[in-house]
């Protein structure tokens, strides 16, 4: 049980700063659509408020419904290897955004 629980909490941590980088590339997104009014902006606009409510919705999950994921120790790996993907790709479109 104690396995599953640091799992479950490495899930939601990587998902906590996911929802971090998402705000920031959002506000950078939303003031580069004011200026500019572009089309490729405003669907990074959307992509950034789909994987945030994605994200918030993770961690609903994770807190209200481990019992979901307590019956397999693979799901629980997977859950936690996505997420870290997740994020490295966001870390990558932050770096390249910031620049």
């Amino acid at each position: 049980m104690a396995g599953m629980e640091t799992t479950m909490l490495a899930a939601s941590a990587l998902s906590g700063v996911s929802i971090l980088l998402l705000l920031g590339l959002l506000a950078v997104w939303l003031d580069n659509y004011r200026a500019f009014g572009s089309t490729l902006t405003l669907g990074l606009v959307a992509f950034a408020v789909v994987l945030l409510v994605e994200n918030l919705i993770a961690i609903y999950f994770f807190f209200s419904m481990g019992m979901l994921y307590a019956g397999s120790g693979a799901a629980q790996v997977t859950v936690l290897l996505m997420r870290a993907l997740e994020l490295v790709a966001l870390l990558f479109l932050t770096y390249v955004t910031w620049r």
